[in-house]
């Protein structure tokens, strides 16, 4: 082992016993390239975060123009910030009318956190929805509503008054009532193995959500930017929701998360009590000038109908073969379902040997996910399939 493999295992915070330990060099593309000059066609993207790719080049122009302007000047909300301001309108530029008001945080997690509350404070009730197969992020109240139980007990007590009901099941959302003060849903499952509803699953939640005065609240952290074959996930099921957030490839590699909302809800933060959420680093000028960009090369570069027929290529290339018992993708954001999980640690770690990067799923063991950058090259995805293929060949 290397002194800075050890290093890292001896005083870096760990997140698992297995961690891949590529001593990463530089990105570039859809490649990661190691010390010692080793590339990696990353079909992960950092877990659906380089939906562009790895320092695309409007990216590093806006962040090398904002570096020369400034870093952090104050506490978000207090100062008028063009970095902040472009951000925001790009984002109006792709949403509904309705949801008018943006407000930006440091995380995923931290948007969801932010929409638990606003829900809370909108409507003056206490009891959130959320749904078996879930997952919303890792603090305490993303933790409270999302489903996996195995990752949470050892936290508990959590947040009160949350339920959950079952995913795609129109009949249980009769349970949702004027108590109800959020319901919270990723558009596309995500950590449940890629799960997508029904379009009527979703309309009558949202018809409930309004029948009984709940907000709706859409968590497209990991669906959205692009990731499905849309700008948005929620676009393709004729719904539009109360409350969104958003993360991930948001940022074209930099950390940020969004709070998206009408701005008459998001004003409620501002009073009864004043400061009802506050972040310091939210809107990060860094940050938002790399979002800005972000949203610019997914609204004019992406050829959304090439995508959709390079990635259906690709899983029908994939699932085909036997060992591969069921397969699940919307968009560019696959699953792969095999006899088990040893079999999948075989796939990923064949792939990290031949230099590509598939991964796990939180909550689905015996699959292996994928979440290529949108703007993949023909040969990568032929090279993926080809590397894929022989390890499944292996098994």
């Amino acid at each position: 082992m290397t002194n800075e493999r050890q290093f890292f295992i001896d005083h870096l915070g760990q997140t698992n016993p297995f961690p891949f330990l590529i001593e990463v060099d530089r990105a570039e593309g859809a490649y990661i390239y190691d010390k010692n000059g080793k590339p990696y066609l990353d079909m992960i993207a950092g877990v659906a975060v380089n939906n562009i790719g790895h320092r695309h080049p409007k990216v590093l122009a806006a962040l090398t123009a904002q570096l020369q302007k400034h870093l952090h000047v104050m506490v978000y909300g207090e100062f008028i910030q063009d970095a902040q301001q472009a951000l925001v309108r790009e984002l109006l530029s792709v949403l509904p009318a309705t949801l008018d008001g943006v407000y930006v945080v440091n995380s995923g997690t931290e948007a969801i956190e932010a929409a638990l509350k606003l829900a809370k404070r909108v409507t003056g009730r206490t009891e959130l929805i959320a749904f078996k197969g879930s997952y919303h992020g890792s603090t305490h109240g993303a933790m409270s509503v999302s489903a996996n139980e195995i990752k949470k007990i050892a936290f508990r007590p959590l947040l009160p008054d949350v339920r959950f009901l079952s995913h795609n099941e129109i009949a249980e959302l009769a349970q949702i009532t004027a108590r109800t003060a959020g319901v919270i849903i990723e558009t596309v499952q995500g950590d449940a193995g890629v799960r997508r509803p029904s379009a009527a699953f979703l309309q009558a939640l949202r018809a409930r959500c309004t029948e009984v005065g709940a907000l709706l609240i859409l968590d497209e952290i990991q669906c959205g930017m692009g990731r499905t074959g849309s700008m948005f996930a929620f676009e393709q099921f004729g719904v539009i929701p109360d409350i969104l957030t958003l993360g991930k490839a948001l940022g074209g590699g930099m950390p940020i998360g969004t709070l998206v909302a009408p701005q008459k809800y998001l004003n409620q933060f501002t009073h009864a009590p004043m400061l009802g959420h506050i972040t310091t680093f939210g809107g990060h000028p860094m940050v938002c000038a790399a979002a800005a960009a972000t949203i610019e090369v997914l609204r004019t570069e992406i050829n959304w109908v090439q995508l959709e027929e390079r990635a259906a290529a690709f899983a029908a290339q994939i699932s085909a073969h036997p060992a591969v018992r069921e397969h699940r993708r919307v968009g560019a954001m696959f699953a792969f379902d095999l006899a088990s999980a040893a079999e999948v640690d075989k796939v990923v770690n064949y792939c990290l040997e031949q230099g590509l990067i598939t991964f796990w799923f939180l909550s689905h063991p015996h699959s292996f996910r994928l979440s290529p950058p949108l703007n993949l090259e023909q040969k990568d995805w032929d090279f993926a399939s080809q590397v894929i293929i022989s390890a499944l060949e292996r098994l």
